[in-house]
Parts: structure tokens; C-alpha cells; sequence
């Protein structure tokens, strides 16, 4: 409201003076601390053009806080281009002292503006070293005006997450990811003053994956600071994030996209493998993988390999992976009776929470009771209230996370059945599809004589040992010779544990489980499956 403000006490200070013709009006949103203003520049050209003799304003500080565009008014004044200033604040007289004061009011300006800078950069700084970001929160979070501190955004902060989730799976672009959050989620950036509300841009998509505060790091003004609000990835993922995004040694675009380009390196030399597109003369079309060759020195001599005898190889080895009918019918039998143990466990422990609230409920209530009968001070009372609003947040989060938790062994259930379903899956997909699939499945692909080796990622490389069960190794079908070699509990508890272990150490840990819901989906979404 301000330059509303001063508009109208302008107009009037115009109606008293009826000998005043008013023959341009300028309002210059651009800081008077630095010249170059254009519009305060056009201004001045037009008066310096004999279109006016003086100059309307609300204080001498809206004309300059710098040494040029206050010399230049003097100079002016000096010349008689200027023949006179008014302003509603301050009375101005065109002769020696009203000029000399006029320079004092100007440099006064400037002192006010730079110490305003100083006093500005000192508060950044202080709140900075405390872990908070100044100035306006990034997407995905909000200014508290109450705290001063950064918060989530409850709309945007998931979205967020997706979008990193998406680009941390490897099977999609930032461009791909554009295009989901526009098509499939209508993300729409938030509309604030005049500006938001419009799908979000490209350039808007690389910064988000890019910036380092999403990670709970604060890089201002070239030093970093450790950030207290809360970060949507870990540093490990954003590096990650980072390292897809400047992808080095990668492959480049083509004109055919391709499954398993810039995921697999030769085994001779260590460059990447590409593909390549080719057509016979009969009009057949082939698609071949080889290595990009590009590394200075001798060509590889590594033979190119079709696509279809390449995904052979990865259908071998998701097959490898699959736990047998019996194995995995007794694992569910057994988890069902856990989950029941569970499902009784946590239920006391969120009565436990619950009653826990519930009693910093009533302390806050007998906390008020009391500063209102004055036996507490401001302070006492302050301080008190801040340590049951934090240990209120930290009960309310862990019943949360106990709430939304679910079966501590549905991670689990979920590896399980991505690794009997792993091949049908590859099978079904599309390209994405298939490398989403290599990609949660496997890493430190690497291609030689034609012949693709895999490392199986953790929680895929524990399998259920059968040299104890003979009966099943011969393939009996029958009921009773099960029975007699079934597994002991503590084997099958061992072979869960060793599962869930490797996967809670996984660094991926998250998106292994993320990418196979999204497989589930892709491939048989009417299927639900909640996964932990």
C-alpha cells in the first residue's frame, strides 16, 4: 500500500497547489540504492527536453539514495533544467542552502540504505548460523511468520518427494518427470501475488533437482550451512540426483530410445554401451547394443550384441531369483502368525502414545491454569511451554509413523513377490518398464563376449537354502514328503531376518520398495499392494 499511499497524498498536495500542471506520473518499483533506473532516467530526459520544470515527490529518499542520481538532480538544479522540487515531507527552497541541504538529506538517504544493507546481511547471517534459510522459502516449504522458520508445505512437500523418487529410480528424465507432474498429478506451481499457478516449467524442474536445500543444506552467498528444517532426500540421494543429472558418461540422445542405454559398461575398456538401430536389406529391424568406443587410443574389439539374446540373459537371471511355491507358502503362513503378534504390539503401543498425548494435553491445561493465576512468570512459562510443544510434536510424529508403519515384515512380502513376478513383469513391460526392472533388481552391469553379468542388489541376493531339503530339490510334489522336509522356524526366521536386514542397509532401500509398487501398478493395477 505504500505507493498507493503516496500517490494519493500526492494528488493531494496537487489539488492545493491549483498553478501546478502535472504532466507525467512515475512509479519505479526498482531500489533508488543503485542507479540505472530506467523509468527515473526517462524522467529525467523528458525535463531535460523542456516537457517540465520540476519535479512532484514524497520524500527526497524516493528520488535518490545514491551519490549519482543525487548529483545529478543538483547539477540540474544548478543548470535551471530543474527549476524546482516539492515534496509532501520536506520543504525545499531552489538557492545555495536549500540545495546544500538537499545534498545532506540525499547523503542521508544513502547512509540509512547502507546501513540497512549492513543490518539486513547481519540478520541473514545470524539466522543462518542457526540453520534457517532467509528470505522466501523454496517449493515444497513455507515461511512461518510466528517462528521465522522454514516448515513444510503439507500440498507441495510430497510432490516433491515424488519427483525426486522419480528421477532416484533412473528409469526417467527431468523432462519425463515434466510431463507426469502435469499430466498425471495437475501439479500447478502456488500461485503467490501475481505470479504461480502454471504447470511447472523445465528450468523451474532442474532447479528443484539441483538445489541443495532439499538435501537440508543451505548454500548462501558461496558457503554452505547445515539446515535445521527438514529435507525431502538424504545427502546420498541428492548426489545421486546430481550425478544422474550431469551424467557424464551417459549416452546421448537418440533419435530411438532405447531400454538399457547408458545402465550397462563394457567389461574390456569401462566405457558405456549404447545402441543402435539398423534395418537389412529385406526391411527387417534389428536393434543392436555395442560400446560407444569413444575413449582416446585403440578401438574396442568387444563383438555387438542383439537385444533380444541381451534381454535373454536378463530373464535368466531374474528367474534365478524366484523363491519356491513351498518356501514361500510356509513364509507366508509363518508371517501371518507374526503379524497377528505384531498387529496386538503395536496396538499397545499406540494406546501407550495415545495416553502419552493425552497426559501433555493436561499439563499444557495446568500450565495455562497456573500463569493465569500469576503463580508462574512470562518466562517460566514461555519456557515450559516450548518443551511440551516439542515433546507433543515428537509423540504426534511417532504415532504417525506407528499408524501409517504398517507390518513391520510387509517389506518383505513385497521383495518376495517382485522376485517371482520380476521376469513375467520384464515380459509384460515396455521399455520403461524393463528398466525399471533392471534397475531396482541390479547394479554394476557390465557386457562381454555377449555375455551380460549382473550384480544382484541386496535384499535379491539372499535365497532360502534347499541343499537341507532334499525332498524338494527332487521336485515332490506330495503333502506329506513337504511335511517331513519342511524347514524349521528358526531357518525361516533366519532367511527373513537376512532379507530384511540387506534391505534396511540398502541404500535404496526406500526406492527398491517405491519401484516395486510402481511395477505392481504399471503392470496389474488392479491389484492393491501396500508396501511399508
Amino acid at each position: 500500500m505504500s505507493i498507493e499511499s503516496q500517490r494519493m497524498e500526492l494528488k493531494k498536495l496537487h489539488d492545493t497547489q491549483p498553478d501546478l500542471e502535472i504532466v507525467g506520473i512515475f512509479e519505479e518499483s526498482k531500489s533508488a540504492k543503485s542507479p540505472g533506473r530506467p523509468l527515473f532516467n526517462e524522467m529525467l530526459s523528458r525535463i531535460e527536453k523542456g516537457e517540465a520544470a520540476g519535479i512532484v515527490a514524497w520524500a527526497p529518499d524516493r528520488l535518490a539514495r545514491n551519490s549519482i542520481d543525487g548529483g545529478r538532480i543538483v547539477y540540474m538544479l544548478d543548470c535551471g533544467t530543474v527549476r524546482d522540487l516539492k515534496f509532501a515531507t520536506y520543504t525545499f527552497e531552489n538557492n545555495s542552502q536549500g540545495k546544500f541541504m538537499l545534498q545532506i538529506m540525499f547523503g542521508q538517504s544513502k547512509y540509512y540504505s547502507d546501513a540497512l544493507s549492513e543490518n539486513v546481511k547481519r540478520g541473514n547471517r545470524t539466522k543462518l548460523e542457526k540453520g534457517w534459510r532467509p528470505n522466501m522459502a523454496p517449493l515444497g516449504y513455507l515461511n512461518d511468520p510466528a517462528t521465522k522458520t522454514v516448515i513444510k508445505d503439507p500440498d507441495y512437500f510430497p510432490l516433491i518427494r515424488k519427483i525426486f523418487d522419480l528421477m532416484l529410480s533412473g528409469a526417467y528424465s527431468p523432462h519425463q518427470i515434466a510431463l507426469i507432474a502435469r499430466d498425471e498429478w495437475g501439479f500447478r506451481t502456488p500461485k503467490r501475488r501475481k505470479i504461480g499457478g502454471v504447470p511447472i516449467a523445465m528450468s523451474t524442474m532442474y532447479k528443484i533437482l539441483s538445489n541443495p536445500f532439499y538435501a537440508g543444506v543451505i548454500v548462501w552467498a558461496g558457503t554452505t550451512y547445515p539446515g535445521k528444517h527438514d529435507p525431502v532426500v538424504s545427502v546420498q540421494e541428492f548426489e545421486r540426483v546430481r550425478g544422474l543429472l550431469d551424467h557424464p558418461n551417459g549416452a546421448r540422445p537418440q533419435k530411438h530410445r532405447f531400454a538399457f542405454t547408458g545402465m550397462i559398461r563394457c567389461a574390456s575398456c569401462g566405457g558405456m554401451v549404447t545402441a543402435e538401430h539398423k534395418v537389412n536389406r529385406y526391411g527387417f529391424h534389428y536393434t543392436y547394443y555395442h560400446c560407444a568406443k569413444r575413449r582416446l587410443g585403440p578401438r574396442c574389439k568387444e563383438p555387438s550384441v542383439r537385444d533380444n539374446f541381451l534381454e535373454a540373459q536378463i530373464v535368466a537371471f531374474l528367474d534365478s531369483l524366484s523363491v519356491p511355491a513351498p518356501i514361500l507358502a510356509w513364509a507366508e503362513g509363518w508371517l501371518s502368525k507374526q503379524a497377528v503378534h505384531e498387529h496386538e504390539t503395536e496396538q499397545a503401543q499406540r494406546r501407550s502414545l495415545h495416553r502419552a498425548m493425552e497426559d501433555v494435553k493436561s499439563q499444557q491445561n495446568e500450565l495455562t491454569n497456573l500463569r493465569l493465576r500469576r503463580l508462574l512468570t512470562d518466562d517460566e512459562y514461555l519456557t515450559r511451554r516450548r518443551e511440551l510443544e516439542g515433546e507433543q510434536s515428537q509423540l504426534e510424529e511417532r504415532f504417525r509413523k506407528d499408524t501409517t508403519g504398517g507390518n513391520r515384515f510387509e517389506p518383505f512380502r513385497a521383495v518376495i513377490s517382485f522376485r517371482n513376478h520380476a521376469a513375467d513383469w520384464f515380459h509384460r513391460g515396455d521399455e520403461n518398464t524393463r528398466r525399471l526392472i533392471l534397475l531396482t533388481v541390479g547394479s554394476n552391469l557390465t557386457l562381454q563376449d555377449k555375455i551380460l553379468s549382473i550384480q544382484a542388489a541386496k535384499p535379491f541376493t539372499y535365497t532360502f537354502s534347499l541343499a537341507y531339503y532334499p525332498g524338494l530339490l527332487a521336485g515332490v510334489d506330495d503333502v506329506r514328503t513337504l511335511k517331513k522336509t519342511r524347514p524349521s522356524k528358526k531357518a525361516l526366521h533366519q532367511f527373513v531376518d537376512e532379507v530384511l536386514t540387506a534391505l534396511n542397509a540398502d541404500p535404496r532401500r526406500d526406492h527398491i520398495l517405491e519401484n516395486i509398487a510402481k511395477l505392481q501398478q504399471i503392470v496389474d493395477p488392479k491389484q492393491d499392494r501396500k508396501v511399508a
